[in-house]
């Protein structure tokens, strides 16, 4: 008998974790240059709650992202990487952030796209 309760709660829980999963998949442009520009883009998103994973590509300036849905919004991630002093699709990022990134990190000047 106790096995029958634990299989069916062991099912039940399953099944919840499955229907209630709420991690989506997102990309877009992240305007930067160089590899600080990608340390300081990855590890910033990341830390946002509700940020599983961050991958941004140097090349192609794309970010691509794992996020819950329930917890963080793709707006609040762009604003939020703005905030960096990176601009993303949605959002330019603050001229005074802009202006304090190392030399190396000044897309604007320094973009070979």
């Amino acid at each position: 008998m106790k096995q029958i309760i634990f299989f069916t709660f062991l099912f039940s829980s399953i099944c919840y974790s499955q229907t209630s999963s709420s991690s989506e998949k997102a990309s877009f442009k992240v305007k930067g240059v160089c590899e600080m520009c990608e340390e300081r883009i990855e590890k910033g998103t990341v830390k946002l709650k509700g940020v599983k994973y961050a991958d941004w590509d140097i090349l192609s300036n794309n970010i691509s992202l794992i996020y819950n849905s329930k917890k963080i919004d793709l707006d609040k991630i762009h604003r939020h990487i703005s905030l960096l002093g990176h601009t993303t699709d949605k959002y330019k990022a603050p001229e005074k952030i802009y202006n304090a990134l190392p030399e190396c990190c000044k897309y604007e000047t320094n973009s070979i796209h």
